[in-house]
């Protein structure tokens, strides 16, 4: 296309679904900066024991993302529920536990704000289980409460949850071990293979010294990313406790992401 016909181009505005913008690859992909060593989960680490089978055995091979794999997004095209974002309010009453609102917004490598991408979380319920048939924990299932949402971000890259905060559970990795209370969160830019996936704890917690996943981050700092700031500015009088995740997707300060070297 050359610039005269450029000019004289006109594009239909964008329908508002809950298919992300391009934004967070284009605005991005210029300034990429590599996590520093450490700063990301190993893909093998002993004490977790899952990794010991599924962190690969050899060097890794890059294949080049071909066109589909680049533009062809796997989730839905549903618009978003005007419930989604509040996992309180998804059944005909309310759940059980302790409700929180969970903030933040997610940033570049340089700080600046990426908006309308989509955020899912997903997570167990005040009792510590799972609302899935493999969760085979003895805990009580809430009948409302699934434990999952989502949310696109603001343009200025904001996002907020309601939710109740999730219990520990046991999960066998080694003697007697408990998973801190956590909320697992996938962040999409325009395809799948642009997916990462963090988990938020939250402060204070004492299982955190004992998890094999949070203390996979070998930098401490960097573990620090992950955890929650109590925040009584977003936290709602007679209602509930608020906190604050701030996401970076890459960069000296990037969140520790699943997978992500």
């Amino acid at each position: 296309m050359n610039r005269s016909s450029r000019k004289t181009r006109k594009s239909k505005p964008a329908k508002r679904t809950s298919r992300p913008s391009k934004r967070i690859a284009r605005g991005s992909s210029a300034s990429y900066v590599r996590p520093p060593r450490g700063t990301q989960p190993d893909y093998s680490y002993p004490a977790y024991v899952a990794t010991r089978t599924r962190a690969p055995s050899r060097p890794c091979i890059v294949l080049p993302h071909t066109l589909s794999e680049l533009t062809g997004p796997v989730f839905g095209q549903e618009p978003i529920g005007e419930a989604d974002h509040d996992l309180t309010r998804q059944h005909a009453g309310a759940p059980l536990g302790e409700r929180i609102m969970v903030s933040g917004q997610v940033l570049d490598s340089n700080g600046r704000p990426v908006p309308h991408t989509l955020i899912e979380i997903w997570q167990a319920n005040a009792a510590g289980r799972y609302a899935h048939q493999r969760d085979g924990h003895p805990a009580p299932l809430d009948p409302n409460f699934t434990g999952a949402g989502r949310t696109l971000t603001d343009a200025q890259g904001h996002y907020r949850f309601v939710t109740i905060k999730p219990g520990a559970y046991p999960w066998k990795n080694h003697e007697n071990a408990w998973r801190p209370a956590h909320i697992h969160f996938s962040l999409f830019g325009n395809a799948f293979a642009t997916r990462l996936v963090t988990q938020m704890y939250f402060p204070g917690d004492p299982l955190l010294a004992h998890d094999p996943i949070w203390q996979s981050t070998p930098d401490a700092r960097a573990r620090q990313r992950l955890i929650s700031n109590f925040d009584l500015a977003t936290t709602q009088a007679n209602w509930a406790l608020g906190y604050r995740f701030d996401i970076i997707l890459r960069g000296q300060e990037a969140t520790p992401f699943e997978g992500l070297r």
